[in-house]
């Protein structure tokens, strides 16, 4: 895939109307609807900032939550849930797409640029249809959120046709969103000519530099509950990584396939082949995969819970591994020590258990003092450097879990692939 893509600054967008894909999934307190954590918001202001200096007219446009576009799709989910659908009305309905409206987004917009965000009551009806027709350069409309169409998860062509009629060109800045083909993150781009924003030029450079020509050693840190959500991701990096470091909850079927006993740690038996696997081809390629040594194990699952030390080949029967222990601590440390670059996806154990935090914390530290590329690879291993404040010490954090993670697998990004090529 060419990650080599046109951005903002490749075209002339003065006086042009511009739609541009944003990502405002921001978390929001459940009883307030506040916004909780600007992040996503604020990492957008760089490329909005610059097209509106630059005179063009804004159409922004996000996601937000998982709401049910129809109210058949809201019945269904609820009735999943247990909910009687007697009990279900329309209004019910209305309230929960009202939840997660994009309104507080454009009033922190607004606060953020200082100037008035335009808010559309809908996507490509008619108040977005007027208010698009009647937006002058400098200004920024915001769009309601693209899920309350039915076809945007789907890449509906009439509804990527729609959005794209109120504008001349799509610029697409949302990293966390390009690994879907929805209307508003490929769609659109039949129909205009589309340039990647500034975010997503960091994060095509950064980590698809670090993939296609690293500084070496190449240090891929790995962590996470299952093996099998990191199957690509591992193939992928033995073609190119020096080493490979595994933690996590999906340790435990490495471990157990090399014979093992991992007690009642978390376990997928339908992937011990395939650990063999992929161990022996870590071995026949020179790639060094580190298995912890010791590991940090409790009795149950529980914030409470014992932590007890153990070899990682004999832990008990009555227990399940929670962390990596402090020789894993040392070894995953020097590994990475003199690397050149070192990519990190995953916790190393139940970061959100104080008691057994301290490999994932040890990681982040590690790499804090590593003069290493280090880049994070979106997801809890972000949420763990941003804690334990070590975010400004790292290369890149990226913007997308998902996304980082797919690309890191070799997948074409269908977001990515739609724009333009340099």
């Amino acid at each position: 895939m060419n990650y080599n893509k046109k951005t903002v600054k490749d075209i002339d967008v003065k006086g042009k109307k511009v739609l541009l894909r944003c990502d405002f999934n921001v978390p929001q307190d459940k009883t307030t609807g506040a916004i909780t954590d600007d992040k996503r918001i604020v990492a957008a202001l760089p490329t909005i900032r610059y097209l509106l200096e630059e005179g063009a007219a804004v159409i922004a446009c996000s996601h937000l939550g998982k709401p049910n576009a129809t109210f058949d799709s809201f019945v269904k989910k609820q009735t999943e849930k247990g909910k009687d659908p007697a009990t279900l009305t329309e209004e019910a309905w209305k309230k929960s797409l009202a939840k997660l409206s994009l309104a507080p987004v454009a009033k922190r917009l607004s606060e953020l640029l200082g100037r008035e965000v335009i808010m559309a009551s809908d996507v490509v009806g008619p108040d977005a249809q007027a208010k698009a027709a009647a937006l002058q350069p400098g200004q920024i409309l915001l769009l309601e959120n693209t899920r309350f169409e039915k076809g945007e998860t789907k890449n509906d062509p009439a509804l990527a046709k729609a959005m794209a009629s109120m504008a001349e060109v799509y610029v697409s800045d949302a990293f966390g969103a390009v690994h879907r083909a929805h209307a508003s993150t490929a769609g659109v781009a039949d129909y205009l000519p589309a340039v990647s924003g500034f975010l997503i030029q960091k994060e095509l450079e950064i980590i698809g530099g670090a993939l296609a020509n690293p500084k070496r050693p190449l240090v891929a840190i790995l962590g996470g509950s299952k093996v099998s959500s990191k199957i690509g991701v591992i193939n992928n990096l033995l073609e190119i990584a020096d080493t490979i470091i595994i933690g996590g909850g999906m340790t435990y079927t490495f471990l157990k396939a090399q014979g093992g006993s991992v007690g009642k740690s978390l376990l997928e038996a339908d992937w011990l082949d395939y650990c063999n696997d992929m161990m022996k081809k870590a071995k026949d390629k020179g790639v060094k995969l580190l298995l912890p040594e010791d590991t940090v194990c409790a009795k149950e699952f529980s914030a409470d819970a014992e932590p007890i030390t153990v070899d990682s080949m004999n832990i008990p029967d009555d227990c399940m591994g929670m962390d990596i222990g402090p020789k894993a601590i040392a070894a995953y440390a020097e590994a990475v020590k003199d690397a050149g670059t070192v990519i990190w996806n995953g916790p190393m154990g139940v970061f959100e258990f104080p008691a057994f935090a301290a490999g994932t914390k040890a990681v982040a530290e590690a790499l804090s003092k590593s003069s290493a590329i280090t880049i994070i690879g979106g997801g809890d291993s972000a949420a763990a450097v941003q804690q334990l404040g070590y975010a400004d010490k790292m290369t890149h954090i990226s913007t997308g879990g998902g996304a980082s993670l797919e690309f890191m697998e070799g997948k074409e990004l269908p977001g990515v692939a739609c724009l333009l090529d340099k």
